[in-house]
């Protein structure tokens, strides 16, 4: 059984065909099979990799350990690069959004959020998305493709270059850096382009790599059930669930995937996710509809629905969109629906909305991308 998208044509790398060859989306092994092919030993492929992932580098003139003719054939074979930057917006709370230009023009969102403890970068995994939840934004624009694990990528080195967030002597600490986790909560449905997104993760997650520990990633799905155990066991990543609504008849509607993986299948897959424990909570996330799903009645409902489970319930206020059909609940009746998730013992935090003037906010990202149809 296969959930990749068919606009794939290799999921493992992002070339498009272009030479000089982009060594940004290869893997370690990749790179070996490159070296050996211009009669390299393996060794310069670690080299290789910790320049571009873990030092960040764009050029091959900073690799200092390797001498400098290898460097000159190196420059001719391949590239590091970065994607165009179609634009950069900064919020008044200090959100920033970037939109991506990628190597076909298509165009994507990333955002960067900081906390005072932390710094979370938003990353999409499609352009477009397939799943059509009707209160997101995202949703009203139709799948154009999966993005490649080097695209996944160059949304971490954009923003890492933007915030000068490369490892140094001076910036030894994960806790000092304005980028320290990752949520695969952009554009897309991260499950329905599992083998790119895998991918990627291994890179960010290798401590040769981009250096970011799974204990600082989560991965949001919409409930693709079938894949939801591999994620667990592949990648062991945190996982956020989004519910929005505790009956079948109201999930079908707002969350049409849940016709497919209702919500019996999808609430078990979590209560079977590798590595969950109280110490590793499966996140559930919850958009607050005025007069939709934020009643009492559904707030107790969901306690039942997820008993017995370790996890905690993110409530989101509606991000509104143009034309959307919905409206955030009032601040009265979120804080209601937490206080009896709460005393059922569930942390129920409610998340600031962050950069909505800039269209940043959560179910707010888009772009204006589209298939071309095929001739």
């Amino acid at each position: 059984m296969t959930l990749a998208d068919p606009t794939n044509k290799n999921p493992s790398v992002n070339f498009f065909g272009e030479k000089p060859i982009n060594l940004i989306g290869m893997n370690l092994r990749q790179m070996e099979t490159e070296m050996t092919e211009i009669g390299e030993p393996p060794f310069r492929a670690n080299q290789l990799y910790k320049w571009v992932y873990n030092r960040g580098v764009t050029d091959f003139e900073s690799m200092t350990n390797i001498a400098k003719t290898l460097r000159s054939e190196l420059a001719k074979r391949y590239i590091i690069s970065r994607p165009a930057i179609s634009k950069s917006l900064d919020s008044t709370d200090g959100t920033h959004k970037w939109l991506i230009k990628l190597t076909d023009g298509n165009e994507v969102e990333t955002v960067h959020i900081p906390e005072s403890d932390r710094g979370t970068l938003c990353i999409s995994s499609q352009i477009g998305c397939t799943l059509n939840c009707k209160f997101c934004y995202t949703g009203t624009q139709r799948l154009v493709r999966n993005l490649y694990p080097g695209e996944i990528l160059e949304q971490i080195m954009v923003a890492r270059d933007f915030l000068n967030e490369w490892p140094s002597e001076e910036r030894k600490s994960i806790y000092d850096r304005q980028l320290s986790n990752i949520v695969m909560m952009g554009m897309g449905e991260p499950l329905y382009n599992f083998d790119n997104v895998s991918a990627a993760l291994k890179i960010i997650m290798d401590g040769q790599g981009i250096s970011i520990s799974r204990r600082r990633i989560t991965l949001s799905t919409a409930g693709v059930v079938p894949l939801i155990r591999r994620c667990g066991e592949e990648l062991g990543v945190g996982l956020a669930v989004s519910l929005h609504a505790v009956r079948d008849d109201l999930r079908n509607e707002i969350v049409p995937i849940n016709k497919k993986y209702p919500l019996s299948e999808l609430i078990s897959a979590c209560r079977d996710y590798p590595g969950s424990r109280n110490s590793r909570r499966i996140t559930f996330e919850y958009v607050m509809l005025k007069g939709v799903n934020d009643s009492p009645g559904d707030a107790h409902e969901l306690v039942r629905l997820i008993s017995g489970i370790p996890a905690k319930v993110n409530l989101i206020p509606f991000n509104p969109w143009p034309n959307s059909p919905y409206e955030r609940s009032s601040e009265e009746s979120i804080e209601k629906f937490a206080a009896i998730i709460r005393n059922a013992g569930y942390p129920s935090p409610v998340r600031t909305p962050r950069g909505e003037d800039i269209m940043a906010a959560c179910g707010q990202l888009k772009s204006e991308s589209k298939r071309v149809p095929k001739k």
